[in-house]
């Protein structure tokens, strides 16, 4: 801990993407094996320790301090691992600090009635910034500015090994990585991962402006449906079958029927759906099948999911990747007329002559549940990444909303001073519903300001939440709305952001439920 404490810190403080890329390198280069490797799994996502609650870490430290002061001290910082660390009184004589391998080796040992005792020897040894990574790991709370891809990033860099290679092995590794690390620093070959069903990284598209259009020649592109659902990967290798995210997580476990329905001895790119008589029924349908680690029947019968191919990656042996798009399309039709496989189908290729014909086409995407139009040059590779150029993604333009702020709650890690994450509503009658939550869409003077509102205009305190006077109107902007039983006001918006605050406006002029509930699909 003495080494990946002072890492997250900095981190979490250094806003800059090459700076911390300079953190990750330098750890990587110095710390010993296993911690680095468990290091790695933390920033990537891959370690989690199931025995540990937030609850437990409260319980433990109401042990050591006066509740009261607990409350009143978490209600001001706003983050749990942080007023822990803050609040945790040391005791005398407890010196030694444990290892990040100890750490891992002894919670993976561990079971929920030990684990708070073996937390708070640790808290015990531990100054500060020690405690809080520490909470900050065992509770799966690391938000330090840090995605899987850019941790991998600074592995490559600090290697000189290409990052699409890293990628291509990454899937078939597990913590400590210690083959990865051997790898990398030229003392064994590449690790040997053929065979199994791992996850290849997948292409994204660039966001397109309706300016940029001209810069670009349609007949280089062709069209495709930006579907509302998930992006995922099947991949059928070694006898194996797999449903990966688009962020390479196994999800195929929620998903049986496909994992039924998927052919052997390919790699295929697609978008999960539920599908209803042929039609795409709403993204709020298919939420109901997400997140979940294994299906009901009930489920399976209700909300039946479906894939709709884009890409073929892989066919045997054969990596159809550096093929050009167009090639790799008929590849695709090929395949699937051949093999027919049960609860898939083909996103078509939309024809068109100008650009002028797809904006056409793309005004009407709202009325048929559809994001909007996918890009993709007809000489593209598959690459990893997003790379600018090949493929775009031009999206159906946002709907807005004028709300009413009703609740605030303090952010994370940076944030964690700030009331930076927003619950907004509408009116029914002389009442305010809540209809969504946002926490970005604004600058941080716009926080700054937004946060200093907030302390002004409380009401009412519930631990780190406050509810404010129905005063301050926010412009929200979404993707799409739908029904849902989960919520008071009976909708969920999809992706709301903060549009513009509405500083002039009053708020009895904000919407209603009636505009919003006209707005559903």
């Amino acid at each position: 801990m003495e080494r990946f404490a002072p890492l997250l810190d900095g981190l979490i403080f250094t806003p800059a993407r090459n700076c911390k890329l300079t953190l990750m390198k330098e750890y990587f280069r110095t710390a010993p094996d296993p911690d680095r490797g468990w290091a790695l799994a933390a920033l990537t996502g891959e370690l989690n320790f199931r025995e540990v609650k937030a609850s437990q870490i409260r319980a433990l430290v109401m042990e050591r301090v006066d509740e009261t002061l607990f409350d009143l001290s978490y209600d001001f910082v706003g983050d749990l691992a942080e007023t822990v660390s803050l609040i945790w009184p040391s005791r005398h004589g407890v010196n030694y600090v444990p290892s990040l391998s100890e750490i891992v080796t002894e919670l993976h040992e561990a079971t929920r009635i030990d684990a708070p005792a073996r937390i708070g020897r640790w808290l015990d040894a531990l100054d500060p910034t020690g405690r809080w990574a520490l909470l900050k790991l065992v509770t799966g709370g690391l938000r330090v500015g840090v995605s899987a891809r850019l941790a991998k990033t600074a592995l490559a860099e600090w290697s000189n090994v290409p990052l699409e290679e890293i990628e291509s092995v990454w899937h078939g590794l597990a913590p400590p990585f210690a083959d990865l690390f051997r790898w990398l620093e030229g003392h064994v070959p590449r690790p040997a991962i053929e065979g199994q069903p791992t996850f290849t990284p997948i292409m994204l598209a660039q966001p397109l402006e309706d300016s940029y259009l001209g810069k670009l020649d349609p007949a280089d592109y062709r069209a495709e449906w930006k579907w509302d659902g998930v992006r995922v990967q099947l991949v059928g290798r070694g006898g194996q079958r797999r449903l990966y995210s688009r962020t390479g997580d196994d999800i195929g476990a929620a998903f049986p029927e496909l994992i039924a329905a998927m052919p052997g001895n390919v790699v295929l790119d697609g978008e999960l759906l539920v599908m209803r008589d042929g039609e795409v029924a709403s993204f709020n349908d298919l939420q109901q099948r997400l997140n979940r680690k294994l299906a009901s029947s009930k489920m399976l019968a209700e909300f039946p999911a479906w894939v709709r191919l884009y890409d073929i990656l892989e066919e045997g042996a054969e990596d159809l990747r550096p093929l050009p798009f167009d090639r790799r399309r008929a590849r695709l039709e090929t395949w699937f007329a051949s093999a027919k496989p049960d609860r898939m189908d083909l996103s078509p290729v939309i024809p068109f002559r100008s650009w002028d014909d797809l904006k056409e086409l793309r005004a009407g995407a709202r009325e048929r549940s559809i994001e909007g139009i996918m890009l993709k040059r007809g000489d593209s590779p598959y690459v990893s990444g997003r790379p600018k150029g090949p493929w775009f993604k031009w999206k159906r333009d946002a709907l807005t909303l004028d709300t009413v702020l009703m609740y605030a709650q303090r952010g994370h890690g940076k944030r964690s001073s700030f009331y930076s994450d927003y619950t907004f509503g509408v009116w029914r009658d002389d009442e305010l519903v809540p209809v969504g939550k946002a926490y970005f869409g604004f600058t941080d003077e716009e926080l700054r300001r937004l946060d200093r509102w907030v302390r002004e205009h409380t009401v009412d305190r519930f631990g780190p939440v406050r509810a404010v006077e129905p005063q301050l109107v926010l412009e929200i902007a979404f993707d799409s709305i739908h029904k849902s039983t989960r919520h008071k006001s009976g909708v969920a918006m999809r992706f709301p952001r903060v549009h513009r605050i509405r500083w002039d406006k009053p708020a009895a002029e904000a919407d209603n439920i009636a505009n919003v509930e006209r707005l559903i699909t």
